[in-house]
């Protein structure tokens, strides 16, 4: 099989003309770097949740997905270090950009906050604190930087790249996708911060989200419960993994450091734990 993309967690195989697999893995990464401790199970959370919210999200605008069962993958991937992390989609013209609902004020939103008191051109309320939920929805859609992070751009230049239409369609969908599965997500526990949607054209030009969609890895998970302003709340992602690297000077350091058996396994707790919270016992 031809293996097409090799991501920071993702293995993607081109099956058809029309058709990928994608695998996830264990692998996880942290300030751009992947680490060379896999977390285990890791990769069967973030398929099982994307899978879910595909389903819970389908009516509001359609999805890659076509199938996770593992009978109808090629033979290649059929053994059992395959099973609960890999799906076959549907292949996409993706769209250059990733789109970031922001419903909390952290992370980098903080930092440039702190500097000049808006965030990308965006002028926010004075006095606000760490984590404090802001006025509205922000959406910020970024593209590809050749080296280190993200660039963001604006609607503007969003909508010179892909027209008008097309996107203020991408804008309205990832507000709606967004806000429906926050209101289901606080409901069991867990406020969703912020997360990342990426989307691509079908064979029809019809609007499809593609890739992951509301995991620990492309998403801040807080508990509801324990949230407070002007701290850094308890996570069910990786920040608990970011913070653990940032306290001991290792955060972006390449070589990456080997992880100690109590970080991997506290790392895999909150990533089963919002699995649990999240999607229906079968």
């Amino acid at each position: 099989m031809e293996k097409i993309i090799s991501g920071k967690v993702r293995e993607i195989y081109s099956v058809s003309e029309d058709r990928l697999a994608i695998v996830t893995t264990d692998r996880i990464s942290a300030f751009d770097v992947i680490l060379p401790t896999p977390i285990p199970q890791k990769g069967q959370v973030l398929n099982r949740l994307s899978s879910f919210w595909f389903s819970y999200t389908q009516d509001i605008v359609p999805n890659h997905m076509i199938s996770e069962d593992l009978s109808q993958m090629p033979a290649e991937l059929q053994g059992p270090e395959f099973e609960g992390r890999t799906i076959l989609v549907k292949k996409l013209r993706m769209l250059p950009f990733e789109f970031i609902v922001r419903r909390y004020l952290f992370g980098s939103m903080w930092k440039e906050y702190q500097k000049t008191g808006g965030y990308c051109g965006m002028k926010l309320p004075e006095g606000m604190k760490q984590a404090e939920k802001l006025p509205e929805l922000i959406l910020t859609p970024s593209i590809k930087a050749e080296e280190g992070h993200d660039v963001n751009v604006s609607f503007q230049y969003m909508a010179e790249k892909l027209g008008t239409e097309l996107a203020r369609k991408t804008w309205d969908a990832s507000l709606a996708l967004y806000q429906r599965c926050y209101d289901y997500a606080y409901d069991r526990g867990i406020i969703i911060a912020d997360t990342k949607f990426e989307f691509g054209l079908d064979e029809n030009d019809r609007l499809v989200v593609a890739d992951e969609v509301l995991t620990p890895d492309s998403s801040r998970f807080w508990s509801r419960d324990a949230y407070q302003v002007g701290v850094s709340p308890e996570s069910f992602d990786k920040q608990y993994l970011r913070d653990w690297l940032t306290q001991n000077g290792l955060d972006g350091k390449t070589p990456p450091p080997e992880l100690p058996a109590e970080v991997v396994e506290k790392t895999r707790e909150k990533y089963l734990e919002c699995q649990r919270r999240l999607v229906p016992e079968e």
